[in-house]
């Protein structure tokens, strides 16, 4: 079978060509479209539902709202494990999939069951599911720097929550912009019990008023000189004196406001987090999260974009300053990777260009090695399999692979057609003064051209017929190559996305080389193996390599039981040294950033938490090899002792 593909597609070069020539078009288009990132996403596929229920401890909400959603999801399909954490005000559900599940099916199928709860919740509880992302989509990280000192934290925080985060979020690919840090603001009532308890009002009589004080209602239409109004009751508060002016009830016909009751004010929301900024005291920041299964590197373009149009609308004074990305590390990375293989590459043809001593001959796995890298992309884009240090390391590993079956059968061809005698005695090459002798030497034209043909004709079969020799062994010996690799595929959980992209890039790489060895390969021998060519005899590289491998050889077969006793000797001294060695689960990777992340006393306060971040932070900045870091504190999102620094080296 093979011997016939090799035979139709010789002479069926047209299609060939067009078929090769729209694959590599294909894969080039796909190259660009692949997503990039450093590292594979090793993540589960994971729905985060939070509740929160303010003013409630955690054993109360772990009873009546984190119980029941765990026992309700623990029945629903393809769910691995369901875990939960309940603390202070929030209860966080972690609901963990089966690997290969649709993670939008699964957010359809816990938004289901959530429904079917509902009415098992108490009646102010709301369950709401996390963003479309995963631990993975942390990708950048902003601070708002006020250089004026003119804005509080509060207003800092008003611009992050109400400008640039919405702004963000129109960015393709983020999923959410989390703020962290600076004060929200709040209108605040605080009650005087000594007035409440001299009017006789109860506190609960005072927060319903509140409530209630803030509203729209609509009424129905109004025809006035054969015009129709619509009739609205106008409510909303927008001011401080708007809710002091708020009537609670009425004393012998006189309205108790809210003001007489006590003051009215501006004033912060309790806070769960601090972020700091180089040590120079507090700041507000904002933490992009792209979305599950997308370019990391145009989420980040697109964020800086954006961040870029914004700053124009700032306060003046007021400056973005990134504090995280991870764009320098997928750039450094890719990039890296990237000249890795072209150096191989370079290598490798310099060698084929060495041994073959042909320029002409060495042309053809030159050239099939960059189609075959090409087309490897087309799966890897509808498999979704990204672009980043192990598949790209896939790739790496392939290239020595790729042009093997290429040069074994150049190499035949070559030797075939320089060592096979014509009828006057000499190889088949090319009919000209330079090589080989005309077959007849008639004067006449035609006869030259008839046996010009014939010779042509004759080098053509010898160069299809030694591709048919070699052709099937080296299509099954890379299929062999190819099926090694298939235990990688069934590694599972963390394992099997970490380096099941290698996996793939390598299969495909190799996969498509043994079709352009059988397809593309016997076609390019019969247009570039021509001209003066010379034996394997007269090669001196050949002369060298058989000067020093063919004594080896005859003493390795004259002495065949000392040969296989030393190769076991090192195969037994091997074993030890192979449980020494060492492992790790993914290669060391130097982003040029740090995370620091000491630990304080339980229970610390949020005020002692940022005094600590900004001493820490003064002490990181001593460092010259440290650009300015930004140093958080989550509260209880994350063990509560815990402190975190981001901090960034100089290049």
């Amino acid at each position: 079978m093979i011997s016939r593909i090799i035979e139709w597609c010789a002479h069926n070069r047209f299609l060939v060509f067009t078929g090769v020539l729209l694959l590599t078009l294909a894969g080039i288009w796909s190259m660009g479209h692949v997503p990039l990132d450093a590292l594979p996403d090793i993540s589960d596929v994971q729905v985060i539902i939070h509740t929160n229920w303010e003013g409630e401890p955690p054993s109360i909400i772990e009873d009546q709202v984190t119980y029941p959603i765990v026992t309700a999801l623990l029945a629903a399909p393809k769910v691995k494990a369901v875990r939960a954490q309940t603390m202070f005000n929030d209860s966080y559900v972690f609901v963990v999939f089966e690997d290969g599940t649709d993670i939008y099916w699964a957010r359809s199928r816990v938004v289901e069951y959530l429904q079917t709860i509902a009415g098992r919740l108490p009646a102010n509880v709301h369950p709401a599911i996390g963003p479309d992302a995963t631990g993975a989509g942390w990708v950048y990280e902003y601070v708002l720097v006020d250089h004026s000192h003119k804005q509080s934290l509060a207003d800092l925080r008003s611009i992050q929550d109400w400008h640039l985060r919405y702004q963000l979020a129109t960015v393709p690919g983020v999923a959410e912009v989390a703020s962290i840090g600076g004060f929200v603001r709040q209108y605040q009532v605080n009650v005087d019990p000594n007035r409440l308890l001299a009017y006789g009002i109860p506190l609960s009589t005072v927060i319903d008023r509140v409530k209630s004080s803030t509203n729209e209602v609509g009424g129905r239409v109004l025809e006035l000189s054969g015009t129709r109004y619509m009739i609205r009751g106008l409510g909303y508060l927008k001011s401080l004196d708007d809710l002091a002016n708020v009537p609670v009830m009425a004393k012998n016909g006189t309205p108790v406001l809210i003001k007489d009751l006590g003051t009215v004010s501006f004033g912060p929301d309790m806070r769960e987090g601090v972020a700091e900024w180089n040590g120079e005291g507090e700041t507000v920041g904002g933490i992009v999260v792209m979305r599950y299964g997308l370019n990391a590197l145009n989420v980040i373009d697109g964020v800086k974009k954006k961040l870029a149009e914004i700053k124009g609308s700032l306060p003046p004074g007021v400056e973005i300053v990134s504090g995280y990305d991870r764009g320098g590390l997928i750039s450094e990375s890719i990039n890296t990777l990237k000249h890795s293989l072209i150096e191989e590459a370079i290598i490798v043809s310099l060698v084929i260009i060495v041994f073959l001593f042909h320029f002409r001959s060495a042309l053809i796995p030159i050239l099939t090695l960059p189609i075959a890298l090409a087309i490897s992309f087309i799966p890897m884009y509808y498999l979704n399999v990204s672009s980043n240090i192990m598949s790209l390391g896939g790739l790496a590993l392939a290239i020595g692979v790729l042009v093997d079956a290429a040069i074994v059968m150049v190499e035949n061809g070559y030797r075939h057609l320089s060592e096979r005698p014509a009828s006057g005695g000499e190889p088949v090459g090319e009919v000209n003064s330079s090589n080989g002798p005309a077959l007849y030497k008639e004067t006449d034209e035609s006869a030259v051209k008839s046996a010009k043909k014939a010779v042509e004709r004759e080098r053509v079969r010898i160069l299809i017929d030694s591709a048919k020799q070699v052709g099937p062994a080296l299509f099954f010996s890379l299929l062999i190559i190819v099926v090694s690799f298939l235990p990688v595929f069934l590694l599972e959980a963390q394992e099997g996305r970490m380096f099941r992209p290698l996996a793939w890039t390598k299969t495909l790489a190799v996969g498509f080389s043994s079709l352009l060895a059988i397809t593309l390969v016997p076609i390019l021998m019969v247009i570039f193996i021509r001209g003066k060519l010379r034996p394997e005899s007269e090669n001196p590289i050949s002369r060298v390599t058989q000067a020093l491998y063919l004594p080896v050889l005859r003493l390795c077969l004259k002495y065949r039981k000392t040969t296989l006793l030393l190769n076991l000797a090192f195969l037994v001294v091997t074993f030890p040294l192979m449980f020494k060695i060492g492992s790790q689960f993914m290669p060391p990777l130097y982003e040029g950033s740090t995370l620091y992340m000491p630990t304080a006393l339980p229970g610390i306060s949020i005020t002692q938490a940022a005094q600590l971040l900004q001493e820490q932070d003064r002490i990181l900045r001593s460092f010259q090899k440290l650009r300015p870091s930004l140093v958080q504190w989550d509260g209880p999102t994350v063990p509560p002792t815990t402190l975190r620094s981001i901090c960034m080296t100089r290049p």
